[in-house]
């Protein structure tokens, strides 16, 4: 289990964060925290594998206590979850070492494709041995905040970015069927996603012909 730290000065939020945690396979919540002097306690109690943290706390920032982990030697990976989006918070938040950076508001999906994406990387890192240059892309790119890209109105970036953790998690290529079960969704929505990404370069189709003749249409996210 990846044990997790949700920090937040909203005390409605940490509960909403904590269920979210809670439905996704392999995260448990061992901690929450609602100030930045509190987090820093929590993890000098219980060291833990992941920080969800807020940016905005009420004696320091969020920054802050990724400076005091960093300071201390502490490897804790951090997801920032916060409504700051200025591009200064966002670069330190990177310097700094956040694994992700997830603005708010956002939907359980949305979290739930960091918290996948970051699971993934961890059983890359684990597995050990040495890396090729395509191994080293696709577990960059898995927590690539860029790679879905401009979608037309009425569409939202955070069920294309569930569709392209769902690819990007997969052994092959997926039908829009397999992708839609995977990520929960329905077929048609998953299809109509699938056609903006293949339209934008991102997903690379194949057709599969069976036994009926009628093709099959595969997707798949390219690694290299």
């Amino acid at each position: 289990m990846i044990d997790v730290l949700v920090v937040d000065d909203d005390i409605r939020i940490v509960e909403i964060n904590t269920a979210y945690v809670a439905k996704v396979a392999g995260f448990r919540v061992v901690a929450r925290a609602h100030s930045a002097a509190e987090a820093l306690a929590r993890l000098a109690e219980r060291p833990v594998d992941l920080v969800l943290l807020d940016h905005g706390l009420p004696d320091e920032n969020g920054l802050t206590v990724v400076r005091e982990l960093r300071r201390q030697g502490r490897e804790t990976d951090v997801i920032m979850v916060t409504a700051a989006r200025d591009m200064a918070t966002v670069q330190a938040a990177m310097r700094h070492g956040a694994v992700q950076y997830l603005v708010k508001p956002f939907t359980f999906a949305g979290l739930r494709a960091k918290l996948e994406a970051y699971a993934a990387l961890r059983r890359a890192l684990e597995s050990g041995g040495e890396a090729e240059q395509a191994e080293v892309d696709r577990m960059f790119g898995a927590l690539s905040a860029s790679a879905v890209p401009a979608l037309p109105k009425g569409h939202s970036p955070t069920t294309a970015e569930v569709v392209r953790q769902v690819l990007l998690g997969a052994g092959g290529p997926l039908s829009a069927q397999e992708i839609a079960a995977r990520a929960g969704m329905s077929r048609q929505t998953a299809q109509r996603y699938l056609k903006l990404l293949e339209r934008s370069g991102r997903v690379r189709l194949t057709l599969r012909y069976g036994e009926t003749g009628r093709p099959e249409h595969r997707y798949a996210w390219p690694h290299g």
